[in-house]
């Protein structure tokens, strides 16, 4: 990405000093951050498609049904916890910008600040991506049930 937006500034006229009328190529920059999303999402998509699969062949349908129920309450609380404490570390910033415990600048300020720039991928990423690891490890299950049945090793 970081390349790419040197390539842009060396190359486009006009496009670092801020000349009105000069457009980025955004088409680029989005086709990076895409690309490196999914290439990231392939090893976690088949690690849990293979722990699901390991657990319902290796020890049967009884294990199954627990690693199910284990994903789906530690998953949903801690999916809670993370968007909840994002969402209180963003209102945090905002209740100390408001010219509370110090404002802008104290020390307060500064702690909230971090705490924000850590709640964020909390409450944005983490927390909704633990949802939708719930579904997918549940819809495997599902999926493979009837092979699951019919060859788990116990």
């Amino acid at each position: 990405m970081i390349t790419e937006i040197r390539r842009q500034f060396a190359e486009i006229p006009g496009l670092i000093e801020g000349v009105e009328g000069v457009v980025p190529e955004y088409e680029k920059c989005i086709d990076i951050a895409t690309s490196g999303a999914l290439k990231e999402l392939v090893p976690a998509t088949l690690t849990a498609i293979a722990a699901t699969l390991g657990v319902g062949f290796i020890f049967g349908v009884e294990a199954l049904g627990g690693f199910l129920a284990g994903n789906i309450f530690s998953g949903l609380l801690l999916a809670l916890l993370m968007s909840n404490a994002g969402g209180l570390w963003d209102n945090a910033k905002k209740y100390v910008e408001d010219g509370n415990l110090g404002g802008k600048g104290s020390d307060a300020h500064h702690a909230a600040v971090i705490g924000d720039t850590v709640g964020d991928p909390f409450k944005d990423t983490a927390g909704p991506s633990l949802n939708t690891l719930i579904t997918v490890i549940g819809l495997v299950a599902n999926i493979f049930l009837p092979l699951i049945l019919a060859y788990a090793i116990f």
